[in-house]
């Protein structure tokens, strides 16, 4: 006995119709789709239910399993109070999850609950299952800034964990898919939402879970997605299983994406261990990459591999291109893990003696200081991804229509507030936006206009 089945399920509110108030009969694929997978679920007779939510407890760097020994919630703040809602939670099958997840050295736990309420991300999910099947206790887990390679991780804790209590388990993976997918609707267009939902659908529709890691942050950000961390973990959970998908609709009604498919576990499937795989397929590009390398960043990922395995800063090496010696710049180095920022500092103007010494201590500072992110750990240095861009000189323009995002970065700033925006960066396509990001560096108000802007060019180097 383990995991039985899961389902991704989005998680509208007004598709209960206390809410809806007949509105729900707009997305009445939606609405059939969500009884047969509460059916389908029900047939699996789950000792535990297991529900994702992104409007659970949410942290940047910690998934939050909610304590206790059960919760209520309602809909009151849809104006629906008599829409209530209790769970029984799963102590033990918390328990045991928390130890897994310690284990791996994923953070995880039932600690910092801000708010013991049911959310609607839960709700919603709980409205259907529980006119089939009520004999079942719950696990609620939120969601967390973390990569989707940690949240992978911890759906596989979730199998391991149903596999040592010998529970009976689904898991309900909630979330809604892009939220800018109409100009009339409440968020918007963009065209990466009806792009998003395309890929997800038939990602979700294949269980080709291991396509899921292909969706880059940016690209999920601007498609102003909720639900993609919830379909990892729940993903996660059916690490190695062989499951047989159910394609049963998908919407964007209201302007907002909602999906349904569910997974009937079949057995096991050595082939279907993606986070594995993902890990070989990473290895194997950054090796190339590191073949490939030029010496800017070749001294970047040096500096940083010996910084965080000894703590000592490298001398300046022999052998480097002589501009490196002779020159000064302002360099800045970015690190990725995953597809995802993990470390960008750098400098406008030079500040050491040559471009080496400032790829180097620059370098430190975004593995080790970057304040937006914790410190490099020794495991995570052969996922890292570098680039180095060293600037040039930077001039002062007298309007915005002297940049341009492909080529031109742009400096803003008012009084002794000035920041910075590299050039060329995936989704920011306007100088308007632009601008606006260099401003919020700077903590200068979006409606100022009484700023000085400066561009420069850079040399990008990979």
């Amino acid at each position: 006995m383990s995991v039985k089945g899961a389902v991704m399920v989005p998680h509208p509110p007004l598709i209960v119709p206390a809410v809806g108030r007949g509105e729900e009969k707009k997305i009445q694929a939606t609405v059939d789709a969500y009884h047969q997978a509460a059916r389908q679920i029900a047939a699996w007779r789950p000792d535990t239910v297991v529900i994702t939510s992104p409007h659970s407890v949410m942290y940047a760097d910690y998934f939050h399993i909610s304590p206790g020994k059960g919760a209520r919630g309602s809909f009151a703040r849809f104006r629906a109070p008599q829409a209530e809602f209790q769970a029984e939670y799963d102590t033990e099958f918390v328990r045991v999850l928390s130890q897994e997840a310690e284990a791996r050295d994923i953070p995880a736990g039932t600690l910092g609950e801000r708010d013991k309420s049911l959310d609607h991300g839960t709700m919603v999910p709980l409205y259907f299952l529980n006119q089939y099947d009520t004999d079942y206790r719950l696990v609620r887990i939120g969601l967390s800034g973390l990569s989707l390679t940690k949240h992978y991780e911890l759906g596989a804790c979730i199998k391991k964990t149903a596999e040592l209590l010998g529970r009976n388990t689904v898991i309900i993976g909630s979330g809604d898919l892009s939220h800018k997918l109409k100009e009339d609707g409440p968020y918007g267009f963009q065209k990466e939402g009806p792009e998003y939902d395309a890929r997800i659908m038939d990602v979700m529709g294949r269980a080709a879970f291991g396509e899921l890691f292909d969706f880059s942050e940016e690209f999920c950000d601007r498609a102003a997605e909720c639900g993609h961390r919830s379909f990892t973990i729940m993903a996660g959970a059916l690490d190695g299983l062989s499951v047989k998908a159910g394609r049963l609709s998908h919407e964007g009604t209201f302007g907002v994406g909602y999906g349904i498919c569910t997974y009937e576990v079949t057995g096991r499937d050595q082939e279907r261990h993606f986070l594995e795989q993902y890990f070989q397929e990473q290895k194997e590009k950054i090796r190339k990459r590191k073949m490939a390398e030029d010496p800017y960043v070749s001294l970047a990922r040096q500096t940083i591999e010996t910084y965080v395995k000894t703590g000592e800063k490298i001398r300046v090496p022999q052998n480097l291109p002589e501009e490196m010696y002779s020159g000064r710049a302002g360099v800045f180095v970015s690190l990725k893990e995953d597809g995802r920022l993990r470390g960008c500092i750098g400098t406008i103007a030079p500040v050491r003696g040559n471009i080496a010494q400032e790829i180097i201590e620059n370098a430190i500072s975004a593995a080790v200081r970057d304040p937006r992110f914790h410190a490099v750990e020794p495991e995570e240095l052969d996922r890292l991804v570098y680039s180095v861009d060293v600037l040039g000189d930077t001039e002062e323009i007298d309007s915005a229509e002297e940049l341009d995002v492909k080529r031109y970065g742009v400096v803003v700033s008012r009084g002794r507030r000035r920041g910075l925006l590299l050039p060329n960066l995936e989704g920011v396509d306007t100088v308007e936006q632009q601008i606006r990001i260099a401003k919020q560096k700077a903590g200068i108000p979006d409606e100022a206009e009484d700023v000085r802007l400066e561009r420069f060019e850079v040399v990008r180097h990979f």
